[in-house]
């Protein structure tokens, strides 16, 4: 189980299920950003409860995609120019 806490890689927390979430990530693959990611929803027990409280350290309202670039810089939603912005300045793989 990973969180954000552990990467300092930009993370990911998302839903399986989630169409925002896949967009999200597509668009991280396809600008071949070096990221980490979790399927929240994918978890159970205690991990889960370690994950969702993670997340809602840095969205309180527990909403997917969140995307955690770090020093405090978060992005909730699929916001396309946002994403593209701050992650022009991620490393690469």
């Amino acid at each position: 189980m990973a969180t954000h806490k552990q990467s300092g890689k930009p993370f990911l927390y998302a839903l399986s299920t989630c169409v925002w979430c896949r967009r999200t990530k597509t668009l991280l693959d396809a600008l071949k950003v070096d990221y980490d990611f979790i399927y929240t929803d994918e978890l159970s027990g205690p991990e889960k409860d370690a994950v969702v409280k993670a997340l809602e350290e840095v969205n309180p309202a527990r909403s997917f995609p969140t995307l955690v670039l770090g020093k405090g810089k978060c992005i909730i939603g699929f916001k396309e120019d946002e994403l593209r912005k701050e992650l022009s300045k991620c490393p690469k793989k």
